[in-house]
């Protein structure tokens, strides 16, 4: 069995934010091999988030942002179990970050599961009718097996891009969504992190996706200034 230091224990433990034991015991798992500690660390706290997927969460903040030129404001309400890890770096971090996405991304719902069936078939007329369109240009008529997989495709897509959870942080570089983030907190924690709900305004009308794709490019712009 291989031997595991102190000083291995701790490396792990300051990566992952687990226990001392849970560490060790990660180390010992992996034969002293931290990296795949570190995904054993990962693989059981990711299991212990998905536990808590139905507790209530009833403390967190109303997180606020207001972007420089004053034209885009942010209210999201982010919760946790305790008021003790309300007041923590990493929870306040994450806020920080879903107030920006939000800001930046312009989602409609914060989860798939709250997208109405009246939006849903709202966008299954607009597919469709694209679908149509693409088979009068090229006289190609696709069989309906085909064409309902493809709008199966486009629904799932239409709704990563706009429900909040499974958009990838533009803060980041590692593509990671707010769910992801989210339930790795909820693992490191031990305690449930979710956004309840979000409101975005945006000064003036018309404008929303030419002023998101121009905020988009500032973040990206200023991830690779700092």
């Amino acid at each position: 069995m291989a031997t595991v230091s102190a000083q291995q224990v701790k490396s792990l433990r300051d990566r992952t934010g687990a226990g001392m034991n849970d560490c060790r015991q990660a180390l010992l798992e992996s034969e002293g091999h931290e990296d795949n500690a570190f995904d054993i660390i990962q693989k059981k706290g990711l299991a212990k988030a998905a536990k808590k997927a139905g507790t209530i969460a009833t403390e967190g903040v109303i997180h606020s942002y207001i972007h420089s030129n004053k034209r885009i404001g942010v209210l999201v309400e982010v919760n946790c179990q305790t008021d003790f890890a309300a007041r923590s770096e990493d929870f306040t971090g994450f806020a920080d970050e879903v107030a920006l996405q939000i800001a930046s991304s312009s989602p409609l719902f914060v989860r798939r599961e709250e997208v109405t069936e009246e939006a849903k078939d709202k966008q299954m007329v607009l597919f469709k009718g694209q679908l149509e369109e693409e088979e009068a240009t090229t006289g190609k008529k696709r069989p309906e097996a085909a064409i309902a997989k493809i709008l199966e495709g486009k629904l799932d897509k239409w709704f990563s891009d706009v429900c909040l959870e499974e958009q990838e942080l533009v803060t980041r570089e590692d593509k990671k969504t707010v769910k992801s983030v989210s339930d790795e907190l909820t693992a490191k924690t031990g305690e449930k992190m979710s956004v309840r709900r979000f409101v975005r305004y945006e000064l003036g009308e018309g404008f929303e996706k030419a002023v998101a794709k121009d905020f988009a490019a500032e973040v990206a712009e200023a991830i690779k200034a700092s």
